[in-house]
């Protein structure tokens, strides 16, 4: 009897399970058309299965053709919606980069003798940051130097004209011609007393003339001339001392060019201390035996036959034509000449000028050292960057994945929503500052850069860190 029992008993609690799992709502999802389709094909075979076997095979193959013909159209949206529509998110990853920044490189080789700047450091603009050995520069500055001052005061020389000194000695020499040329016109006779009282003025002159010394432009002259010799001598000494250990120092051209330089140099400094120390007393009681002589020639000429009257007038003429010489002063080719010189001279100290600002290096503008590939001691080539800077004030977010179907409908200021990998907690805003016109290959795809301006800055923000870039779609 129990037997009996079991069955009915099994079948009632089952069908009291059902009966009420009808009642209790399925947990919820979003579904798309398909899946409802299908689900719906799933609970009308299960409701078949419940009311009998055969009609439940039928019902589920009418479901799920129905759920066929309700996902078909759904599908063929879905392939057509490939491109982002009007009011899509794009979204693209990023770097931080600053606005401004630069690889800076000498535009001189050489050896760095001082480096200003540690990677990190904030700089001025126009703030030195590394200097190279400038001592061949500088050596050629100072000979630059000398050479327009040399030749400036040539210059100066001729457009100063001649001295009182020299006219009036020139004016004497008239007065003594015409002296000896009235006296033979008007005795007849040689050894014109007026013409040797003239020599005997002209040498007076010259004697005074001794006895002021040297006159300012044959100062700065010979200084001049004593700068450049020290300057030739110091480059000399400086290319003698890097062969000087060598065996063969004394065949060597550089040995020359010292002895040379040092001869040079000795001679403008004897020139000019010459010229500084005045006349020497064998100068001075030279002029005086010169005044002594034209004294003898005159009391010889008081005794003295007659001279030609041709020759004396000759004598009056070559002394007039000494006299307008003097006065006249330089020819203007000699000033022409002495102008280019000048020129010449300082064009030369512009050049060597540049070549010393070339041995250092300064910031174009106010920023912070990334990166500096040198270090002291060491040998820098024209043109290879030794310093990284950029100006971290200002950022900049720059794509680098945005594809063509993704950027048609980006254009200048749209706005965009800013995150970074590195920070989770800041979201800042931003707009299209521009986009690079022309695409790149990126392993296949075409992509475009955009470059998007923060509307705030946030002091958290480094070079290079990495973000996101959400286009569209409030």
């Amino acid at each position: 009897m129990k037997r009996f029992w079991i069955a009915p008993i099994t079948i009632l609690l089952v069908s009291g399970i059902l009966v009420g799992c009808q009642g209790i709502p399925p947990l919820q999802r979003p579904q798309t058309p398909a899946a409802t389709g299908e689900a719906a094909a799933q609970d009308g075979s299960a409701a078949a299965t419940a009311d009998a076997g055969g009609a439940a095979d039928a019902s589920t193959d009418q479901a799920a053709a129905s759920a066929q013909q309700e996902a078909a159209p759904q599908d063929s949206g879905t392939a057509q919606g490939d491109t982002p529509a009007s009011g899509s998110r794009v979204v693209a990853d990023a770097k931080v980069v600053p606005v401004q920044s630069a690889n800076l490189s000498m535009s001189a080789g050489g050896i760095v003798k001082q480096l200003s700047v540690q990677e990190g450091d904030i700089v001025a603009d126009g703030q030195v940051l590394i200097k190279l050995d400038d001592a061949q520069q500088r050596v050629a500055v100072a000979q630059a130097q000398a050479n327009v001052q040399s030749a400036q005061a040539n210059l100066d020389e001729l457009l100063a004209g001649a001295r009182t000194q020299e006219i009036a000695q020139a004016e004497a020499g008239v007065v003594a011609a015409q002296a000896a040329y009235n006296r033979l016109a008007n005795a007849g006779s040689p050894g014109s007393i007026a013409a040797a009282q003239a020599t005997v003025a002209q040498a007076q002159a010259s004697l005074q003339q001794v006895l002021e010394g040297p006159t300012e432009g044959q100062l700065i002259a010979a200084t001049a001339d004593l700068k450049n010799a020290e300057a030739q001598l110091r480059n000399a000494t400086s290319a003698y001392n890097k062969i000087k250990d060598q065996n063969d120092v004394g065949m060597r051209p550089e040995s020359l060019a010292l002895e040379q330089a040092t001869i040079a140099y000795e001679g403008a400094k004897a020139r000019l201390a010459d010229l500084q120390n005045g006349a020497t007393p064998a100068t001075i009681a030279a002029a005086r035996a010169g005044v002594n002589q034209a004294q003898v020639q005159l009391d010889t000429a008081k005794n003295s036959a007659p001279m030609d009257l041709a020759s004396a007038q000759a004598a009056v003429d070559q002394a007039q034509a000494q006299l307008d010489l003097v006065k006249a002063g330089a020819r203007p080719e000699a000033i022409q000449i002495a102008e280019a010189n000048v020129a010449a001279a300082t064009a030369s100290l512009q050049n060597a000028l540049v070549a010393l600002s070339d041995t250092e290096l300064r910031a174009p503008f106010g920023g912070t050292i990334a990166t500096i590939n040198t270090a002291i001691g060491e040998q820098v080539s024209p043109g290879s960057p030794v310093i990284n800077m950029a100006d971290t004030s200002n950022w900049e977010i720059e794509t680098s994945d945005l594809t063509e179907f993704d950027v048609v409908g980006i254009k200048p200021g749209n706005a965009v929503n800013l995150t970074f990998d590195a920070i989770p907690d800041l979201q800042l805003q931003g707009t299209v500052s521009r986009v690079r016109p022309i695409g790149e290959d990126n392993r296949g795809d075409t992509v475009y850069k955009v470059v998007v301006k923060p509307t705030q800055n946030d002091p958290r923000l480094l070079w290079n860190m990495t973000a996101v870039v959400e286009f569209g779609g409030q």
